[in-house]
This record gives C-alpha cells, sequence and structure tokens, in this order.
C-alpha cells in the first residue's frame, strides 16, 4: 500500500516562507503528476497547485505568483515552495501523487498532512 508523507509546514510570520515536502513510501511506480492540496478550518478542501510529468502547471488564482510546486517523479517526491505566505494561507496541507496512472488519494481521510499556520 503506498503512503503519502507531507512534511516542512510549520509557523511562519507573515510573509515569510516554508517548503513543503511530498514522499511516497510503499510499492510504487513512478509519478507521472502531482498536486497539493489544503485544507483551512470549516472549508473545503481545495487544489492549489498542480504539475504534470511534462512540466505544466496549474495554481490557484490565491496562490499564483507567491506558491511553486516543483517534482522529482524519479524519486517520486512533490514539492512547494511558498513565499509571501498571508494569514489566508493557514490551512493544512496535503499532497497527492499519480501513480501509473492513478491518484493515491481520492476521497475518504487523507491524513494528517502538514500543518501551515501564517501569524499576522
Amino acid at each position: 500500500q503506498v503512503q503519502l508523507i507531507e512534511s516542512g509546514g510549520g509557523l511562519v510570520q507573515a510573509g515569510g516562507s516554508l517548503r513543503l515536502s511530498c514522499a511516497a513510501s510503499g510499492r510504487t511506480v513512478i509519478a507521472n503528476a502531482a498536486a497539493w492540496y489544503r485544507q483551512a478550518p470549516g472549508k473545503q478542501r481545495e487544489l492549489v497547485a498542480s504539475i504534470v510529468g511534462g512540466g505544466d502547471t496549474t495554481y490557484a488564482d490565491s496562490v499564483k505568483g507567491r506558491f511553486s510546486i516543483s517534482r522529482d517523479f524519479r524519486k517520486n517526491m512533490a514539492y512547494l515552495q511558498m513565499n509571501s505566505l498571508k494569514p489566508e494561507d493557514t490551512a493544512v496541507y496535503y499532497c497527492n501523487l499519480r501513480l501509473g496512472g492513478v491518484w493515491t488519494r481520492t476521497s475518504g481521510d487523507w491524513g494528517q498532512g502538514t500543518q501551515v499556520t501564517v501569524s499576522s
């Protein structure tokens, strides 16, 4: 069974930066897409950024120009560089990897993720 493990979250002041990492463990095949989501208290989970094997990226309007997604699919790793953080970026962040054409996480409980808290 594949598990995704996020790391790199923490408490940062507004205007600061964090770099999140995502690693796949277990028996895996090479990933060909990755995505980062976040869920703030009382809100639905939302897509923050995604990247496919060719390098094409998409971003939520709220993070464009501030966040950058990258990947090393040979290692089944994905990253989210977050700059100019704002208090509204506070949320639990989750990653998702598409392994062998199938997204690892679909519905249900996505686990603990990594908490990002931005103070004003």
